[in-house]
């Protein structure tokens, strides 16, 4: 597929891109906690990987590289963050007020997205260097040994920051 978007074909980039988006969404979807910022995210994620199609190494695995490429977006992301920050703090609070949600709201519903919310933010509050391995596992799917290629780290270091994720939110969700 990769030689064949590479040579142009445009249903080759499509394909890849299909593959691949909702792994690269999940992810970014982790690192953010906002579904819009996740898609901004995506987007970059791939727009930057086939400008840079030409250098991918076809005996490495296309989605280790995919995810590389979208762990780096996010960092960038995390960035850009604080200045995005200032930028909210100067809306004008009138454009909250009409804020509503159409939905059904039955109560056990409300309970489990507040739930889901509240890890989510959990998730996304840890630090990089234990959210990354953290998403590449255990929500991606990825084994210890597709983790530590994505992330240049080797399996055991990817083992240890999995643990200490895990008892981090631990402290986080119980706390």
């Amino acid at each position: 597929m990769v030689a064949s978007a590479l040579a142009g074909r445009q249903s080759a980039y499509a394909t890849l891109m299909a593959r691949h988006r909702e792994a690269v969404y999940r992810l970014a979807r982790h690192h953010t906690g906002d579904e819009g910022e996740a898609l901004d995210v995506t987007q970059e994620a791939f727009i930057a990987a086939f400008a840079a199609l030409a250098k991918f190494d076809a005996a490495r695995p296309f989605r280790a590289w995919l995810m590389r490429i979208a762990v780096n977006k996010c960092r960038d992301w995390a960035r850009r963050r604080a200045v995005r920050r200032l930028f909210r703090m100067a809306r004008p609070l009138e454009d909250a007020f009409d804020v509503a949600d159409h939905g059904l709201d039955p109560e056990a519903e409300a309970i489990s997205r507040r739930e889901l919310a509240r890890v989510s933010a959990a998730i996304a509050a840890l630090p990089a260097n234990l959210k990354d391995p953290l998403i590449l596992c255990r929500l991606e799917g990825m084994s210890m040994a597709e983790a530590a290629d994505v992330l240049g780290l080797t399996e055991k270091a990817v083992e240890t920051r999995i643990y200490r994720a895990r008892q981090k939110l631990s402290e986080m969700l119980e706390g």
